[in-house]
């Protein structure tokens, strides 16, 4: 019998040094054997031999192959044999022979990435594209992996709106089958956003509808924001967003058709447009609540309807108002509940009929808290501000509060927490999601406030300390009328339980020559402690001992104040009750919030008294009104007294009284209003206070993601009660300020600008109209 042998063809090309972007995109394909007249001879295999590996095992290649020592020859067993090595993905080369009854594989190995490298990039870190990346140190290199890499870096590019950007990847090969990869990176400038165009809206302007999408025109003033880079998936969203708005407004046949998006030319910029149909404007005809449910009834729950007949249809209030029943039924003692909207719509009339069935939920119970996301921060930590756990009834308010409680811990950056089906049918699993933020601040500031003058400030803090939720801060502060160093440490659960617990450590050093004639000195230590009695309820406890000294008194100071020179010890106990109904701590739109305050100063020392103060704010949202949440109006009020007790030299000194002006009464300068020396016009404080503000926030009409926020306020307030004497005026009469203000949410911090007019006050009263406060990071 003729000696056979069959040549299989296999792609071989060596490792190109450059890997252009049109470089063979087809996938190789292995040749099929060629056979002989002997190769179709048949005849059983009794071996393989391997020869080329270096890195992979002779077994292991072997086991790859479909042909097996046993098996009869086929050229159709070779050919898929062939195919199956190339498939691994670990060869470049590979080529079978008969060599009687023997089979011959030679094999050349793909090569090993010794290491990757960006070259170019600078929009991009390498920190940031790396993790898209196949291609990785010590693995396998393949041509059509380098090419789909390549593509995942275009794209992302194409993210940031670099639609322009090169990426060329190059090999250079290293000893031992190694290659260095290396991404050369011409990123090209960024494609924004040149004009976003809308069609078919005819009861709602460009300029408006402009403001509802999160899309945004390139402008000069967009340094630190994304809005104006075209993102395909914000395009999406911007659709979500229009449909809502027009929802809210009563157009409940909206539709958003068409959202497409076109690119100039010469690449540089995209022309976005919406395609919308409005349909019909609807109002609210019948609104009812019909409940199925035992123990509550549709009249328990109609006091929280806030829907009434005749608005303008609004579908956020609907899914607003289905999850308030949800909640009130809860509160109620029905611990399942489930609402259901049936919306009927009146075409002819315009108008639209709500009914929430409200029925019976499926009993669902809590099974297990899955807690994922928190790298650093210990999971104890984010468990103690839920208020469910396993083995509980499912109850979705409680779910929003744990969330709303988690992200005012001010460690993450996003917090979900979503419900997914358990072990049972009535059984949930709260999946708890975060995203974790920095925590810890190094801070060198500088700026200028009314009341401290210029200042610059070193602080160094960290508000969760190795993950425990402890928050530790030592900051110094050098200004011109004031400055301090402290050091303060808290925890707010200590030994996991309801105890928050802390200490502080401070020097501060005041210069009150402009306002009272004289420069004064604290040092000393506190020791806090507090705990709640419910969500809302909480007190906490301080006691305070310093030493205080006035000092560097003005020789025309008042004589009032020249008498309370030197040094006094004060030992003080102070407790805070607080009752909190805001939806946020961190940026308050509803609710109100309540605070007793008591200081008993005796225990020791060298002064005795007793000071009150009582302080509540109330939050009034118009978004349904005005369809803004920043339209928010708060109102604040407070009173406060201190009365001395026991002997007469142990009384109360000038700086453990009230002060009127500034800050609590704008349109006054800091202790300009109350009590004072007309010989000197030295402020002298008071026993009583009383305060009240009336503030409206709104948007200003300029993008909102400049952070800017108008005010327009109204202060009143008194400060009266002091020993009488010669010169001294002390007169109970309200003051009234009022005016306007800008806040900006700067990147460097929270800007405060107040324009107010003394509207009611006395002839020696000391006015303020520009105030300017300025706190900065960087």
């Amino acid at each position: 019998m003729h000696a056979t042998r069959a040549l299989l063809l296999a792609a071989t090309c060596l490792v190109p040094v450059l890997l252009p972007p049109d470089a063979s995109a087809q996938p190789r394909r292995a040749a099929p054997a060629q056979r002989g007249p002997e190769a179709t001879a048949g005849g059983v295999i009794t071996g393989i031999d391997v020869a080329g590996n270096q890195r992979i095992e002779a077994d292991t290649i072997r086991s790859y192959m479909l042909l097996q020592p046993g098996d009869p020859y086929t050229g159709d067993a070779v050919d898929r044999s062939l195919r199956t090595l190339f498939a691994t993905g670990l060869f470049r080369d590979v080529r079978i022979t008969r060599q009687g009854d023997r089979l011959a594989v030679q094999v050349q190995e793909n090569a090993i990435v010794n290491q990757v490298a960006f070259e170019g990039n600078s929009a991009l870190s390498d920190d940031t594209l790396r993790p898209i990346l196949t291609l990785r140190e010590r693995a396998v290199f393949t041509a059509a992996t380098a090419r789909a890499d390549r593509q995942r870096i275009l794209e992302l590019y194409a993210r940031r709106g670099r639609f322009a950007a090169r990426v060329e990847p190059k090999v250079i090969e290293r000893d031992q089958n190694r290659v260095d990869v290396v991404f050369e990176i011409t990123e090209g400038e960024s494609a924004l956003i040149s004009r976003i165009n809308f069609v078919g809206n005819e009861n709602f302007s460009d300029s408006r509808l402009k403001e509802v999408v999160a899309s945004r025109e390139s402008a000069w003033y967009r340094l630190f924001s994304s809005a104006d880079t075209y993102d395909p998936e914000r395009l999406n969203f911007d659709r979500e967003l229009l449909r809502r708005y027009y929802q809210r407004e009563g157009y409940a046949d909206v539709e958003i058709t068409d959202a497409t998006a076109e690119l100039a030319p010469d690449r540089s910029g995209f022309f976005l447009t919406y395609t919308v149909q409005e349909g019909p404007r609807y109002r609210v005809g019948k609104v009812e609540i019909n409940s199925s449910l035992r123990n509550v009834t549709g009249a328990q729950l109609q006091p929280v309807m806030t829907i009434q007949p005749g608005d303008w249809f609004d579908g956020d209030a609907v899914e607003t108002m289905e999850q308030t029943l949800v909640d009130q039924a809860n509160l109620s003692g029905a611990p399942f509940v489930e609402v259901e909207p049936r919306i009927t719509r009146n075409t002819a009339e315009q108008r639209v009929d709500i009914a929430f069935d409200v029925t019976e939920g499926n009993r669902a119970y809590v099974e297990r808290i899955d807690i994922i996301g928190n790298t650093r921060t210990q999971d104890r930590v984010i468990r103690r501000e839920l208020r469910l756990a396993e083995g509980d009834a499912f109850n979705n308010a409680a779910v929003q509060r744990s969330r709303q409680r988690i992200r005012d811990l001010g460690y993450f950056g996003d917090v979900q927490i979503t419900p997914a089906p358990g072990s049972a049918s009535d059984r949930v699993i709260l999946n708890t999601s975060v995203s974790e933020r920095a925590t810890g601040e190094i801070s060198i500031g500088g700026g200028y406030s009314t009341d401290a003058g210029a200042l610059a400030d070193l602080g160094l803090r960290e508000r969760n300390l190795l993950g425990t939720g402890v928050d530790a801060r030592i900051n110094t502060t050098i200004a011109q009328r004031r400055s301090q160093v402290d050091l303060s440490v808290t925890d707010p659960s200590f030994l996991d339980r309801n105890l928050a617990i802390g200490a502080d450590v401070f020097y501060i050093v005041r210069d009150l020559t402009d306002y009272s004639g004289y420069e004064e000195r604290r040092a000393g230590f506190s020791l806090r402690a507090g705990y709640e009695f419910n969500e809302r309820l909480r007190q906490s406890w301080a006691y305070t001992l310093s030493r205080r000294n006035i000092f560097n008194i003005n020789e025309t100071a008042s004589r009032y104040i020249r008498e309370q020179t030197g040094v006094t010890v004060l030992s003080q106990i102070g407790q805070t009750l607080t009752y909190d109904t805001r939806d946020s701590r961190l940026d308050p739109r509803r609710g109100y919030v309540l605070r007793l305050g008591t200081d008993l100063a005796g225990l020791g020392g060298d002064v005795n008294y007793l000071r009150t103060r009582l302080d509540a704010t109330y939050f009034v949202p118009f978004e349904r009104l005005l369809g803004d949440p920043e339209y928010v109006l708060a109102i604040s009020a407070g009173v406060g007294h201190l009365v001395s007790y026991g002997d007469e030299d142990k009384q109360e000194r000038i700086l453990d009284r009230f002060f009127l002006g500034g800050e609590n009464l704008r349109g006054f300068a800091v202790a300009g209003a109350g009590p004072r020396d007309r010989s000197t016009t030295d402020a002298l404080g008071g026993r009583t206070i009383w305060t009240q503000s009336t503030e409206m926030r709104f948007p200003l009409p300029v993008p909102a993601e400049l952070g800017l926020i108008g005010r327009a306020f109204v202060d009143v307030g008194s400060l009266s009660n002091i020993d009488s004497g010669p010169d001294i005026v002390d007169e109970a009469d309200p003051r009234v300020g009022a005016g306007i203000g800008i806040s900006w949410r700067s990147p460097f911090g929270l800007i405060n600008i107040d324009l107010a007019q003394a509207v009611v006050k006395k002839s020696y009263d000391e006015t303020q109209v520009f105030r300017f406060g300025f706190g900065t990071r960087f």
